[in-house]
């Protein structure tokens, strides 16, 4: 939730990719999107026009974000956590 609003890319298990701004996204992995862009627009050229989309995330194969997105430090306290969760007898 903490990539709202920044440009992310989608991959999806039919190829297609996209890109575009995260409006949200839930635990299901669904998607909402926003300025939206084909990656391979000569490929797909039915999906040129689509400004916003919803991507179930059963469809899902990558999403790629950018490295100064992602907050490691939450990530590795988030992981410790758990980790300690289930060391507990």
């Amino acid at each position: 939730k903490t990539l709202i609003g920044k440009e992310i890319a989608v991959e999806l298990k039919n190829d297609v990719a996209l890109t575009g701004k995260l409006h949200s996204v839930d635990q299901y992995l669904n998607i909402k999107l926003t300025d939206v862009q084909v990656v391979d627009g000569d490929k797909f050229p039915q999906l040129q026009a689509m400004n916003n989309c919803f991507i179930r995330g059963s469809v899902v194969r990558y999403v790629q974000i950018a490295p100064s997105d992602v907050d490691t430090e939450m990530l590795q306290d988030a992981a410790r956590q758990q980790n300690k969760e289930t060391s507990k007898p």
